[in-house]
């Protein structure tokens, strides 16, 4: 089963930029890969997501300020987020899914604040 790992977070101000990075332990070419977050005391909520083929999901609140990208030759996949706001401290997670099976990293921290 593949392995993916977050990178990239950290403190930033508010209204600044973070791109977070995926690296997948083998080939996602196949996989629909996505980004996912959560808040303390909040569940899991989706960020965006990106198929091989297809049309990006992106969810509401981050429309027209973050990016999902991904590099098949890496094995990577990013999320670039710009004008960020206290309301996206999270942990953001990579997702990689194939047909029924899902895996997930462990996550990285972003936390916005002045």
């Amino acid at each position: 089963q593949v392995q993916l790992v977050e990178s990239g977070g950290g403190l930033v101000q508010p209204g600044g930029s973070l791109t977070l990075s995926c690296v997948a332990s083998r080939s996602i070419i196949s996989h629909i890969v996505g980004w996912y977050r959560q808040a303390p005391g909040k569940e899991r909520e989706l960020v965006a997501t990106l198929p091989r083929g297809g049309s990006i999901n992106y969810a509401d609140f981050v429309k027209g300020r973050f990016t999902i990208s991904r590099d098949n030759a890496k094995n990577t996949v990013y999320l670039q987020m710009k004008s960020l706001i206290p309301e996206d401290t999270a942990v953001y997670y990579c997702n990689a899914q194939l047909w029924n099976v899902v895996t997930w990293g462990q996550g990285t921290q972003v936390t916005v604040s002045s």
